[in-house]
């Protein structure tokens, strides 16, 4: 079994120069961050969000720091320009070795609120873009028998929570695609690895900039993170993409392993907490500001307004062996119950055949 890895910034090293890596979500958030960190470990980025002023503030970071990387600018809805977006990083920067899908918007409502338009643009963007890159990036890397591909992914993957049924939809539907994709590079014997990060709270913009109907500002549900644990996280899956999935924080493995054991328990624990816990205690918040079907400009950052709660030292667990675990510490302590219970058993038995022996000598 794999030792379970805890990352830190002080001491990973990575090795990507002369690798050209390509990120979704550029702009803000973990995409930037992601952004940064690979180029820190010497790759050339390419850089695709819809603002490209945005986009130019990241490179203008990543040059400072005497890293390449490029930008295009393009809705992650539309299959065609990530198309044209993969062709130019190509052209611009090199071969694709790496792409990453990272861009997602979201809608914080109960589904009765929810408009069928909302729901499509979060599925458009949140999953649809995801396949959309996938599909952009293979069309480089089927011809050269090589690449990697990674899925910024959630714990909401595994477990829908009220009040963002669209948005962990389309966080369930990236995986089911990514299953069938790895099926099938696997039926083809293709070298191409795709792998899978699943990501617990993260401190972005996101709660500034999500539409939400829910009386106050959207809040993430601790443990927090910031946005550099995250990319700490996908650079080390692409640099070990032969992992299946990893999972960032014990609360990620908590809230998996826990959907698989006891989903009915979770209904009703998240029916009465998970509510409140994403609005923050900010009575007669307006919140009307937000970026599901356009960019919104100025609040394009890495991190975003809950860095008092947000820290530091996940833990990143490779998901096959933490569920692995998971199952062999279930069967001991099951083993265990079960030998505790038979010699309980065993030992009552005892005593009551003693007892009649007795009566009958009597």
């Amino acid at each position: 079994m794999r030792t379970l890895a805890k990352l830190s910034r002080s001491t990973s090293t990575y090795d990507f120069h002369n690798q050209v890596v390509v990120i979704t979500g550029a702009s803000a958030g973990v995409g930037r961050a992601t952004a940064r960190r690979f180029a820190r470990a010497g790759a050339r980025v390419g850089l695709i969000a819809r603002d490209s002023a945005s986009l130019e503030e990241t490179k203008a970071e990543i040059e400072l720091a005497g890293c390449t990387a490029q930008v295009h600018a393009a809705d992650v809805a539309d299959a065609n320009a990530l198309v044209e977006a993969a062709e130019a990083f190509e052209r611009g920067l090199g071969p694709i070795d790496v792409w990453v899908n990272c861009a997602m918007v979201t809608v914080y409502s109960p589904i009765s609120e929810l408009t069928a338009e909302e729901v499509k643009r979060v599925t458009d963007v949140t999953y649809l873009g995801y396949v959309h890159g996938t599909m952009a990036a293979l069309r480089h890397m089927r011809p050269r028998d090589r690449g990697t591909i990674v899925q910024v992914g959630s714990a909401l993957a595994y477990r829908g929570i009220p009040l963002q049924s669209a948005y962990c939809a389309a966080k369930h539907a990236i995986r089911g695609f990514t299953e069938s994709l790895r099926c099938e590079l696997i039926h083809e014997s293709s070298p191409i690895a795709v792998t899978e990060v699943h990501l617990p709270a993260i401190n972005t913009p996101q709660f500034d900039w999500a539409r939400a109907r829910i009386g106050g500002r959207p809040s993430p549900v601790p443990p927090i993170f910031e946005p550099e644990e995250a990319a700490d996280a996908i650079v080390h899956a692409a640099a070990n993409p032969r992992e299946r999935e990893y999972w960032l924080g014990r609360s990620t493995a908590q809230v998996i392993l826990g959907n698989m054991l006891v989903p009915a328990f979770l209904d009703r624990f998240l029916a009465r907490n998970a509510w409140d816990a994403q609005s923050a205690d900010e009575s007669g918040h307006e919140h009307t500001r937000d970026n599901l079907y356009r960019s919104e400009r100025g609040l394009h950052r890495t991190r975003g307004s809950f860095g008092r709660q947000a820290r530091g030292g996940a833990m990143l667990l490779p998901g096959n062996a933490t569920r692995a675990a998971a199952v062999v510490a279930g069967c001991v302590l099951s083993a265990g119950i079960g030998f505790a219970l038979g010699g309980l058993l065993e030992s009552r038995n005892g005593e009551t055949s003693r007892r009649r022996i007795e009566e009958r000598e009597r």
